[in-house]
């Protein structure tokens, strides 16, 4: 009765937010207090668990993911991301045009969130494609599925960022492994896949012409691409020196404080605050304005993530993911693979690649906290795998390739469903092939 009584949780949010359009946070709220009263929890006690599971996920994640926020708004509107595009192509040439256009979605992609990062190459794209006369589905593909890799495997991305204490992972290993992995599923899925594509012909929307910043008033290319990297320098050099100074009582405490998740954001962000804002004659005020626009950007994850939470610990104080967890455990089949089926499962019924994350993991974190031999690092990313299988019309990502490139239904599936199906398929193969060495 218990899962069936999952089943019915998860179908309601199926239907709340797929089929009556209902908002995500509402919907999990919905779902958490339905799910809470089938479970068998007091009444009086339900709202203690959502309180407890909205403040226990948010508790550390919400500084780094505002934080996250402004750092990535700031690398879009000071140019540093078009100089990063620009110097790729013209280092790589038109021959190798679409490598240089995967490698922007993933200099680029790291510190700006999916939808930013979107809305802000897709044009860079358009405009490589009027100056090329090459096909735009051609070019886009390259640089979607590394937005995608970084979106699904790579932290401080919120579904990624959102896992890792969940399975009490570690920040700067999931990382490391995440890019092991994430750059040969981005090398499949974008320029290698849309060597397919050359025959979908396109006319992109005149609406998304771009804007382009003028080349003198952009930063240079060191401080662009330093910058951009900058937290992923921070968190790499943090997991390398760990387990190097564990003996050295002295210096540890300092690289743990500045390895930390927030503390890496923060050094980063006033950094790039000085580099791409003050010193280049940008005003304190018109900065803050900035910041405070990436925070109205980032309000509704912090809301599915807070709903997600909530699901999650209603969930955890029924027992219902503990008995879950026993019974998965039960299953002659690898955990991560587990992890990944699950995730791939509410993905299509949910669409939304960050609530299929967040659910999947309510779900399997009794399992692996119970498991040491789990390793909870690709867990993370097996779970972020299966969150990007097979987008389709539930997908809010599927409905803006399809806009912005002007395609048909069977286009968009011919190539953006595809391509995502292959980041998740490849990214699960590449978490079970580093499963046999980590």
């Amino acid at each position: 009765m218990s899962i069936l009584s999952v089943v019915i949780c998860i179908a309601l949010l199926v239907l709340l937010t797929a089929r009556w359009n209902i908002n995500p946070f509402i919907a999990f709220l919905i779902t958490a207090i339905t799910g809470g009263i089938m479970l068998g929890i007091p009444l009086d006690k339900i709202p203690d668990s959502i309180e407890k599971g909205m403040g226990g996920i948010l508790g550390s994640l919400t500084a780094i993911i505002c934080l996250g926020a402004m750092f990535g708004k700031l690398i879009a509107d000071s140019g540093a991301a078009q100089k990063i595009t620009s110097v790729l192509i013209t280092f790589c040439g038109e021959k190798y045009i679409t490598w240089a256009l995967m490698l922007t979605g993933l200099f680029v992609g790291i510190p700006l969130f999916y939808n930013v990062g979107f809305v802000l190459l897709v044009p860079l794209v358009f405009a490589v494609a009027y100056q090329t006369k090459l096909p735009a589905v051609y070019l886009g593909i390259p640089l979607l599925a590394a937005l995608s890799v970084t979106h699904g495997f790579l932290p401080p991305h919120p579904s990624p960022t959102a896992l890792v204490p969940q399975f009490k992972a570690d920040m700067g290993m999931t990382l490391i492994y995440g890019f092991i992995i994430g750059v040969p599923t981005m090398m499949i899925a974008g320029p290698i896949f849309s060597r397919f594509l050359k025959n979908i012909r396109s006319e992109p929307l005149a609406t998304f012409t771009p804007e382009f910043i003028a080349d003198h008033a952009l930063p240079s290319t060191a401080k662009s691409f330093s910058i951009a990297l900058l937290p992923v320098f921070l968190l790499t050099i943090a997991s390398i020196l760990t387990p190097v100074l564990a003996g050295q009582a002295q210096l540890k405490p300092y690289v743990t404080f500045i390895g930390n998740p927030m503390m890496v954001m923060l050094i980063s962000l006033l950094i790039a605050s000085y580099s791409l804002g003050l010193a280049r004659g940008h005003k304190l005020t018109s900065i803050m304005q900035t910041y405070t626009q990436a925070l109205k950007d980032i309000s509704v994850i912090l809301l599915i993530i807070a709903g997600a939470g909530a699901l999650k610990q209603i969930f955890v104080d029924s027992g219902v993911s503990t008995e879950i967890a026993a019974g998965l455990k039960n299953i002659p089949a690898n955990p991560l693979f587990l992890g990944w089926l699950i995730a791939f499962i509410i993905r299509i019924c949910l669409g939304s690649a960050t609530v299929a994350g967040l659910t999947a993991a309510g779900i399997v974190a009794p399992l692996v906290l119970a498991s040491p031999e789990i390793n909870p690092n690709l867990m993370v990313l097996a779970i972020g795998a299966g969150s990007l299988m097979c987008s389709h019309v539930n997908d809010s990502g599927f409905w803006m390739y399809k806009e912005y490139f002007n395609l048909s239904l069977k286009q968009t599936f011919a190539s953006w469903s595809l391509m995502e199906t292959i980041v998740g398929t490849v990214g699960l193969i590449g978490v079970l092939a580093l499963d046999m060495f980590v």
